[in-house]
């Protein structure tokens, strides 16, 4: 019940049905499978539709807001329902059944990963506007602006407890951006890419 013809060796019989397999008759040098990069030359470096876009080194200010809030939410949400996750495990009691056990996790993570989310995304939230602001009224973007943000965030976030506190905290940002500058420059300079 085979085919005759060019087809011959593509349609086989195994069990009742006929089985076509497009590729077998492709052999030979010129239907090897090579890399992707063979195949297609994709750009590495970042492609824009406007030239405008290409000029900026930066995100918009709509743009910053939106990563770092998102960012410092998500990161917020997932470590908080972790820690519920642990609190949860650790609240079961002897008598509890499984259904009693897995409500008490699951209320646990979520409150603590909404808790946990709601304050990173806040302190996201005064940095980026913090960040763009300064580099709109100095008129540079470099690193000190990252670092004053970070002061201005954490003093911002703790200003409500009091003076000693936001100071505190605004040093703690300060240093914890400073931290994270130092760090991506190291990258930069050591790691090859």
């Amino acid at each position: 019940m085979n085919s005759s013809g060019s087809a011959e060796g593509t349609q086989n019989q195994e069990g009742g049905r006929r089985l076509y397999n497009p590729y077998e008759d492709l052999h030979g040098p010129a239907f090897d499978i090579r890399p992707v990069k063979s195949l297609y030359q994709i750009p590495t470096t970042p492609e824009f539709l406007f030239q405008e876009e290409a000029a900026l080194k930066r995100r918009s200010f709509s743009d910053n807001i939106t990563y770092y809030t998102g960012s410092a939410y998500l990161t917020g949400a997932v470590s908080g329902a972790a820690v519920g996750l642990v609190e949860g495990l650790k609240a079961a009691e002897a008598g509890d059944s499984t259904k009693l056990r897995i409500n008490r996790v699951l209320n646990s993570s979520g409150h603590t990963g909404r808790k946990f989310g709601n304050r990173l995304g806040v302190i996201g939230l005064l940095y980026a506007g913090l960040e763009s602001g300064i580099v709109a009224a100095r008129g540079t973007d470099d690193s000190i602006n990252s670092v004053i943000a970070g002061l201005g965030t954490g003093a911002l976030f703790r200003a409500a407890a009091g003076i000693r506190s936001a100071a505190v905290a605004g040093a703690i940002g300060g240093l914890a951006v400073g931290a994270v500058v130092a760090g991506k420059h190291a990258l930069r300079r050591y790691v090859p890419i």
